[in-house]
């Protein structure tokens, strides 16, 4: 009669052993690690890492025991988590002729490297933003953004990429890079940003 009772105790007892979390704070890429607060599922206190490399591993208890490990250490005890982190988002931005949606000659011959960066990427995702400078009528200005946008993504259509891979915007003449007085053209305002994950 006790001995389901102690297959039972035995079997959540290895079940309990079997799962540990685990936590480890990573260096963010060009700065300083940011911070994980660990909360225990019951009872006891959270950890808090912020220091790179920091580890926190629950017990058996629910509690987190906290050590350090090394880059060593990491890259080889999580190979497959760290080989299946998708690359980091890059950021291109390309500029075009005044008033059209027509690449400037620089930004045709920096288009080869928007592509193979794209092509790189086994599922990219892609978000295209238009901008104006502030020659001309505000409504106009948002069609003209929208407009570079959307010809950047037929480019990238007719390239094989995915409908759905790519999102575009227009912002007209709101987020110049080069603040100027209205009317007053800026080569470096008249552009797309292309942000790929």
């Amino acid at each position: 009669m006790n001995r389901p009772l102690i297959v039972l105790v035995l079997s959540l007892t290895v079940t309990a052993c079997a799962h540990r979390d685990s936590y480890v704070l990573l260096p963010d890429r060009g700065g300083p690690a940011g911070t994980l607060t660990v909360k225990p599922t019951e009872g006891g206190l959270p950890l808090k890492l912020d220091q790179p490399y920091q580890t926190a591993t629950s017990t058996m208890s629910g509690a987190f025991d906290q050590s350090t490990t090394n880059k060593q250490d990491v890259e080889t005890r999580y190979r497959a988590a760290l080989g299946a982190t998708p690359p980091a988002l890059v950021r291109f931005t390309l500029y075009f002729l005044e008033g059209s949606d027509e690449l400037t000659p620089a930004s045709k011959r920096d288009l080869e490297a928007v592509m193979v960066e794209i092509k790189a990427r086994p599922v990219p995702d892609i978000v295209v933003v238009g901008h104006t400078d502030r020659v001309g009528l505000v409504a106009d200005n948002d069609r003209l953004a929208l407009r570079r946008a959307e010809s950047f993504r037929k480019r990238l259509l007719q390239q094989g990429m995915a409908d759905d891979a790519i999102q575009t915007a227009g912002r007209g003449e709101r987020e110049p890079l080069v603040d100027t007085a209205d009317e007053v053209p800026e080569p470096r305002n008249r552009r797309i940003e292309i942000l790929v994950r």
